[in-house]
This record gives structure tokens, C-alpha cells and sequence, in this order.
């Protein structure tokens, strides 16, 4: 008889992704499909994390889209933010939406996170975040790279 094997879970404790928190996000897409490609599907999903990042009262610093996975630093607001619920849920409804729209493409089950210790932290990760695309020579300045944003900073001052 087989034995069953549970998935060891890396999750933190569901309540330090609460409050005023500062996380990093990172989801990938399933077999590493290039799906990310395009601008009518980047706004697709930033629409979709924006709503989810209102509903539970939350910020992105930044958020970067590649074309298999998505980088996310993401703020609580108040007492009441949820972070966590907020990437759950954009997850499911994009999850949703590609069974919808692109079938073949499928989140991968999980993701990695990271909170922050301290606010001195955040701009070494929006740096990282940011020049992800350039590591990846897929250009040269961050700034032409156009499948990001932020609900704070305006990257075109910087």
C-alpha cells in the first residue's frame, strides 16, 4: 500500500503577512511558458492585482511582470491589510482567467515570499525587482521596460 506524502508547507504563520508589511512576492508561471508578452495582457493582470490590492487594503512599492513570472513588493496599509489574501486571491482570479482565456498557461502551485525586516530594506528590493529585465538582457535601462508600475512611486521621476 502506498503511503501518502503530505507537501511540506514553507509558509510563514498567516499572521505576520498581516498589518503593516512590507513582503516580496514572486509567482511563476507553470513549465516556465512565456506568457507575459504583450500589453493587452500586462494590463489584463495589473488590472486584476490592483483590484485585489484595494480590496485588502494594500500597496505595491513596485510590481514587474517577466515573461514567465510576475515580482511583487507589496505594503500593507493599515492594522486591517492583508497581503497574503491580497497575492491569494489575484493568484485565483488569474488563475481563473487563464482557464478562461489561455488554458494551456497555469500558475505554478505556490509561490515565494519574503517579508521584509525593515522599511531600510525596500529600496534594494524595488532596485532588484526593477532591474530584473536587464539582468535578463532583455534591456538595457529598466526604464524602457514597460510591464511594471507602483501604486507609490512614479518611476518616471526617478
Amino acid at each position: 500500500m502506498k503511503s501518502l506524502v503530505r507537501e511540506k508547507k514553507h509558509r510563514l504563520n498567516r499572521e505576520l503577512y498581516k498589518g503593516l508589511q512590507i513582503v516580496a512576492f514572486t509567482l511563476c508561471i507553470k513549465d516556465h511558458k512565456k506568457f507575459f508578452i504583450s500589453e493587452k495582457i500586462f494590463k489584463e493582470f495589473e488590472r486584476m492585482l490592483l483590484v485585489e490590492l484595494q480590496r485588502f487594503q494594500s500597496s505595491a512599492d513596485v510590481y514587474l511582470f517577466m515573461p514567465d513570472h510576475c515580482h511583487l513588493l507589496l505594503r500593507g496599509n493599515s492594522d486591517e491589510s492583508d497581503v497574503l489574501l491580497a497575492v491569494k486571491y489575484f493568484k485565483q482570479k488569474s488563475g481563473y482567467w487563464f482557464s478562461k482565456h489561455s488554458p494551456q498557461v497555469h500558475w505554478q502551485k505556490d509561490f515565494y515570499d519574503h517579508i521584509l525586516r525593515s522599511e531600510k530594506e525596500a529600496p534594494k528590493q524595488i532596485n532588484y525587482i526593477l532591474n530584473n529585465p536587464v539582468r535578463k538582457e532583455m534591456t538595457v535601462d529598466w526604464k524602457a521596460y514597460s510591464f511594471k508600475g507602483s501604486t507609490i512611486h512614479n518611476f518616471v521621476e526617478w
